[in-house]
């Protein structure tokens, strides 16, 4: 890699439109069928040759400020993406002194252990981004699309959904990618409201595991007939007046409220205050409502900061909600293959 080039990705955030449990599987993880969503929001990566003989990474939060705590550096999935890129490209023969150490600023946005599948996000972008700062693309060596999302299952259960490039249906424990077209239309909006504690993907499922879970397959029946929609062709407005169905399509919503049960008043106050169907990304604590456009979504964002400030609206959690409005994507969100060193 040239010591003055800088590769650059961008991460986005993932919603789960809907989320449904389909049983166990032999390996002890859950098997699910998820329609899953990327949104505007997300992470910005860039990658430069490092000084030293390890790949580094330096995290940020939003405009350059202080990040949020991301763990130790082994169990950090940018440093983890990178060294599977480079066991994937040695074990196709690629001589170690073409795989140089990568140093990553990561700017992190999207929020830590909420659902929206962040660190997934950014371990693709990293596989992706490292890929390219050592010069290959996903043709060379026989590292076909198929093939980088093998690579990107064994860091994590969602990574495989970002290599999809948009809407697809996500099956067993998230290995199986099926794209999906995305509706016609504006896109819609989006708000975010993320309490300020984090909850554990584990523990969801654990309590899941032990109980915790709705008695009927609804969720599994409203999933199977969106993707269908989406094959055959889904218009915007027809998924927005669907979006009270989709807030409840969430197989681990009670699993969720057992591992956070002051998480249920939050969501029904909010639901109130928007006037709209709350629904829950993933395995929480993220809450999410569909508008007909960001602005109408920015618009409720405001609301939803005006309560948590003047005390109306109290979320749990060790401070202030992450509030936002975005957008869902309807095609893959680009990033500038490289950029002149700073």
């Amino acid at each position: 890699m040239n010591a003055g080039r800088v590769v650059v990705r961008v991460a986005p955030a993932k919603l789960n439109l809907t989320l449904a449990v389909v049983g166990r599987r032999p390996d002890g993880f859950h098997a699910l069928h998820s329609v899953m969503v990327p949104l505007a929001l997300g992470d910005r990566l860039a990658f430069t040759r490092a000084h030293g003989p390890a790949d580094a990474l330096h995290v940020t939060g939003p405009g350059g400020g202080a990040a949020s705590a991301l763990g130790p550096p082994e169990a950090n999935l940018v440093l983890r993406g990178i060294a599977a890129a480079r066991a994937a490209l040695g074990a196709r023969g690629v001589s170690p002194e073409r795989l140089p150490a990568l140093a990553v600023r990561l700017e992190k946005v999207i929020p830590v252990a909420a659902g929206l599948a962040g660190g997934s996000s950014d371990a693709a972008a990293a596989i992706d981004g490292a890929f390219d700062a050592w010069g290959f693309k996903l043709a060379d060596e026989g590292l076909d699309a198929a093939s980088v999302a093998v690579v990107g299952a064994a860091v994590g259960s969602d990574v495989p959904f970002f290599f999809a490039g948009g809407w697809a249906l996500v099956e067993g424990r998230g290995e199986r990618v099926t794209p999906l077209r995305a509706p016609i239309g504006e896109p819609l909006g989006v708000l975010l409201v993320t309490p300020a504690l984090a909850v554990p993907t584990p523990d969801v499922f654990a309590a899941y595991a032990a109980g915790a879970r709705p008695m009927t397959g609804a969720a599994l029946a409203t999933s199977g007939h969106l993707a269908g929609e989406c094959a055959r062709g889904l218009t915007a407005g027809r998924l927005l007046e669907r979006a009270g169905l989709l807030a409840v399509a969430n197989d681990l919503v009670p699993a969720t409220a057992a591992v956070v049960p002051d998480l249920v008043a939050f969501r029904r106050a909010v639901s109130r205050l928007v006037g709209r169907s709350v629904g829950q990304s993933g395995s929480g604590p993220t809450l999410w409502v569909l508008y007909p456009s960001f602005d109408a979504a920015e618009e409720a964002a405001g609301r939803v900061r005006a309560a948590v400030h003047d005390g109306s609206l109290t979320a749990p959690g060790d401070g202030p909600p992450t509030i936002c409005a975005t957008t869902i994507l309807t095609a893959p969100l680009s990033s500038p293959a490289q950029e002149p060193a700073e």
